[in-house]
């Protein structure tokens, strides 16, 4: 099956950390949101994590999985699926043009505020990807305010 990451989930070594076995990893891109670090936190005051948000002009560039049912039961423990984020299907575009139906967690709106960032070491996993994230996409999330 497929997930669509544009969290912390984009950084393999996150991945491995979660149990997350995976057999593919590309480059995707969901078109119609955008990022926001809006998702409260469980651990800090003011942190926020990875969210998307809807916005018709809007694009979020992120990472493909292809993982097992196991996997996407280990990555609902890890995204407090269903009672902090919910799990949809998307369709994500590929950087062929193709496009594929892919799970995907989106916060749960009462579990959001506009007044939060992330922490340096949430960012942090974000930019691991930058082997498959655009330059323009990686000066987006260099440039994102953090709380620390």
């Amino acid at each position: 099956m497929k997930y669509f990451a544009y969290g912390s989930n984009m950084n393999i070594k996150r991945m491995e950390a979660r149990g997350v076995a995976f057999s593919n990893r590309l480059k995707a891109c969901l078109f119609g949101y955008n990022l926001k670090f809006n998702k409260t936190s469980t651990q800090l005051t003011g942190q926020g994590y990875a969210n998307i948000v809807r916005e018709d002009s809007g694009l979020v560039e992120g990472v493909l999985y292809e993982i097992t049912k196991e996997g996407l039961e280990n990555l609902d423990k890890y995204e407090q699926y269903p009672f902090e984020y919910d799990r949809r299907l998307f369709s994500v575009r590929l950087t062929d043009g193709i496009d594929h139906m892919a799970h995907v967690y989106i916060a749960q709106a009462h579990k959001t505020a506009d007044t939060l960032k992330p922490t340096i070491n949430y960012l942090s996993h974000l930019l691991r990807a930058q082997d498959l994230l655009s330059g323009d996409y990686m000066l987006k999330l260099s440039a994102q305010k953090t709380i620390d």
